[in-house]
């Protein structure tokens, strides 16, 4: 029993002295007088950034149409008319400009067998119902014979030659507009662009943008140079494009050439055989077509 009550007081002792030491420590020290606290300054943050997701896109509005023509300003319509224009030449020529709109192989069969047969009305009626490059030559070259019996082969060589010229001017006229169209988008769009920085320094200077000067230039710049973008955006495949079909018009013109002197080989043929016929006349062959 006595064990029991020396045992509790003991532990009763220890309990005392723990709660007593925890009181102590958190006692303030009457040391000296109290520090004086100075509060410190607030600090002001920026507000919180939106995510990237919720801001406005700068350029949504200027991938519209009216977008576009509010920001590039009264250049907005040449450049789209020049658009329409390069994608209108494009999908012509890509249709037009092809072998069967030159020469094809139908039409130099039955050139050759009429030339062989010396039919030449027949071979006429022929190139006036073809709408070919090789066929106006011939109906040309074949025109000309027809109306001049006396004349020479050379003379006839002169006319067919001249005539193939033509056709390639008019085939090589045609695809310049293309190369035009590419050359002059990139200078309206620098002109738009100018027009657009006069603007926009103009209305700085005049303390239309308040304080924010450098918002207002940098918008302002940012919508210039929209013009020349669009500029060359019309440009640059306008030009790849025309570097295509000039290479192609060149090669068509090359085949046009080789049917042509084909064609005037087996005609040189007919002047020597009539030629020998009427005891050595140089003129225009005498077949029942002539």
């Amino acid at each position: 029993m006595f064990r029991r009550i020396l045992f509790a007081s003991a532990l009763l002792g220890v309990v005392l002295m723990w709660m007593s030491g925890g009181v102590w420590a958190q006692s303030p020290q009457p040391a000296g007088p109290a520090p004086v606290v100075t509060p410190s300054p607030q600090v002001t943050y920026p507000p919180a950034v939106a995510p990237a997701a919720d801001q406005p896109n700068p350029f949504g509005d200027s991938l519209t149409l009216q977008g576009f023509i509010k920001s590039t300003g009264v250049m907005a319509y040449p450049l789209i008319a020049l658009s329409m224009v390069a994608l209108f030449l494009i999908v012509l020529y890509t249709f037009t400009i092809r072998q069967g709109t030159v020469v094809s192989d139908s039409f130099m069969n039955s050139a050759d067998s009429s030339i062989r047969k010396q039919d030449y009305l027949g071979l006429l009626a022929i190139c006036n119902r073809r709408n070919e490059c090789i066929a106006r030559i011939t109906a040309k070259t074949l025109d000309f014979a027809t109306r001049n019996p006396a004349a020479s082969f050379e003379e006839v060589k002169e006319v067919t030659e001249a005539e193939g010229n033509r056709q390639s001017s008019l085939m090589l006229a045609r695809i310049a507009y293309l190369g035009d169209v590419g050359a002059v988008a990139p200078m309206l769009g620098l002109l738009g662009t100018t027009l657009g920085m006069i603007t926009t320094f103009h209305a700085i200077s005049s303390k239309e943008f308040g304080g924010s000067n450098q918002l207002g230039l940098a918008q302002g710049v940012s919508e210039a140079l929209l013009c020349t973008a669009s500029g060359l955006v019309i440009g640059i495949p306008a030009l790849i494009f025309y570097s295509i079909f000039r290479g192609k018009v060149n090669r068509l013109i090359s085949e046009m050439e080789a049917a042509t002197t084909h064609l005037m080989a087996l005609l040189a043929v007919q002047y020597k055989r009539a030629a020998r016929a009427v005891g050595g006349r140089p003129g225009a062959p005498d077949g029942q077509a002539m």
